[in-house]
């Protein structure tokens, strides 16, 4: 049983390292769920709140990941109107061109959001719509991070086991 749920956490884990870059899947979760699957094995151990803190923290990146692209919306100088326009564009994304509409649905949210706020100001659409991008790659890097980290917790885990 320890192997198939083994191949099972690499799966979860690699697919989670995958979801960081790829938008149509859901990263930490992912990562989260294979450092869970590890635990239930004899190759590790993990403490209650060492899980229930990597579940908090993978909870937490999720919900950033939908935010940080309104965060760079405004402060790239957008309108609530760019706001809305890339939470719209965010959502429009999941569906329309998966993957890649996740990753320029912000952004054309966010720029069409401005123009119908202000149809003259071309240049702060751009601009709204490249904050937005930037928060999408910010929210990109720290789902890498992250699913970089359960990698890390996993190597460490099979280079105890087999060491020595």
């Amino acid at each position: 049983m320890d192997i198939f749920l083994l191949i099972i956490a690499i799966l979860l884990a690699l697919s989670g390292l995958v979801g960081s870059v790829l938008p149509i899947l859901p990263g930490p979760p992912l990562s989260y769920a294979g450092l869970l699957v590890l635990h239930f094995t004899s190759y590790a151990n993990y403490s209650t709140s060492f899980l229930v803190i990597t579940a908090v923290i993978a909870i937490i990146i999720t919900a950033l990941d939908y935010v940080i692209p309104l965060w760079g919306t405004k402060t790239f100088g957008g309108t609530k109107a760019g706001k809305n326009g890339a939470l719209i564009g965010i959502l429009a994304g999941l569906f329309i061109f998966p993957p890649f509409g996740i990753i320029i649905g912000p952004f054309v949210g966010a720029f069409i959001g401005e123009l119908t706020h202000d149809s003259n100001d071309f240049t702060k659409a751009i601009k709204s719509g490249i904050g937005s991008f930037i928060g999408f790659l910010l929210g990109t890097g720290i789902k890498l991070m992250f699913g970089l980290y359960v990698l890390y917790k996993f190597i460490k885990v099979f280079l105890n086991a087999y060491s020595g």
